[in-house]
């Protein structure tokens, strides 16, 4: 027969209050009681069924996500992602609260998160910006006990982060923007929404890292932001491009592809440029296949959503976590290799913005 808390209270000789206040990390009981408790756990092998300690305590895991309100393809398809896995958990008493704000206003997101119900609320995911006001907002919520995790782009300050190594994608694109481009000479354009986004930075380390160590005849030119602006994404290309006349390679860092192809096309341009994006759109995957788009680190959006909540509940139950399980893989996608849409419905270039 398995152990009980009976058990547990027998071998440590305390009560079965005591050995609950133990298990649930309740205050009010010396170092010696809770060392004893737990080297009785450990002699008989105890494991907790913590799902049926919640559903007996009437538990409820609420968790929050915030995203940024944008017409990014990646970011619903996110979201959607998100909708599903908390639908899905729900029969494990979880609920998801999906929370938009403004993109490129972390004050905006710094309220929100500042009228969060501290008693309701288990655990926060959420892509944002690092900026002092992003900071100061999460270390607010941590000091309350409530933990937060990172999601896409890392924070320094949060518990956990659920994404690819942003570093090493960034040589992933280096690597193949060297290889297509037979190692020089030439030129080559870099593209990021915004360089206070970590996954931006750590992304165009690891590009330079490789670029530089391993294909020195290539020139690789100064990060260029475009703030999910398609207007500001047009005037950089074309500016760039016109003064910049030995680029034959673009890396897009993340957003926007939807108005970098569009403006290749009309500069006639489109297939005559290596292009890497980072995450399979609707819009990428059909540039992919008409071959305005050479290659597109991405990841699985519903392995995001699935581990960030059981990160969240790992970390308000105090339990590990399985490192394995969670750890997303960097995919990378070519023409000859895009994996088939689940109907028949194929997105046109008119889609929103990638």
């Amino acid at each position: 027969m398995r152990p009980t808390v009976i058990d547990i209270a027998r071998e440590a000789g305390v009560s079965l209050a005591t050995v609950d206040r133990v298990l649930n990390a309740r205050p009010g009981v010396r170092d010696k009681t809770i060392r004893a408790v737990n080297e009785a756990i450990v002699k008989l092998g105890y494991v907790r069924d913590l799902t049926a300690a919640n559903l007996a305590r009437g538990r409820s895991y609420r968790v929050a996500v915030l995203l940024p309100d944008t017409e990014s393809q990646f970011i619903q398809s996110l979201a959607d992602a998100l909708t599903e896995a908390g639908s899905a958990a729900a029969t494990s008493r979880t609920e998801l609260k999906l929370h938009r704000f403004p993109a490129e206003d972390p004050h905006a997101l710094a309220a929100v998160l500042s009228t969060l119900p501290d008693r309701d609320t288990v655990g926060v995911a959420l892509m944002a910006p690092e900026t002092p006001v992003v900071r100061d907002a999460v270390r607010s919520l941590r000091a309350k006990g409530i933990p937060v995790v990172a999601l896409v782009s890392d924070l320094p300050n949060a518990d956990h982060f659920v994404g690819i190594d942003n570093r090493a994608a960034g040589r992933t694109a280096g690597v193949m923007m060297g290889r297509f481009l037979g190692g020089g000479p030439g030129q080559v354009m870099v593209l990021g929404q915004s360089l206070l986004a970590r996954d931006m930075i750590e992304r165009r380390r690891g590009f330079d890292e490789v670029m530089q160590r391993d294909f020195p005849g290539l020139e690789v030119l100064q990060s260029l932001e475009t703030h999910g602006s398609p207007a500001t994404m047009r005037q950089v290309v074309a500016e760039m491009l016109a003064n910049a006349p030995h680029v034959r390679g673009i890396y897009a860092m993340g957003g926007g592809s939807r108005t970098l192809t569009q403006t290749l096309d009309d500069m006639g341009l489109s297939g005559k440029l290596t292009v890497i994006c980072h995450e399979l759109t609707p819009h990428v995957r059909t540039a992919l296949e008409r071959g305005s788009i050479t290659a597109v680190i991405t990841q699985n959006t519903g392995h995001l959503a699935r581990s960030t909540l059981r990160v969240l509940r790992a970390k308000a139950d105090n339990q590990p976590l399985d490192e394995g399980q969670e750890q997303i893989r960097i995919e990378i996608v070519l023409r000859e290799n895009i994996p088939p849409l689940p109907d028949s419905t194929r997105p046109s270039l008119d889609d929103k913005v990638a």
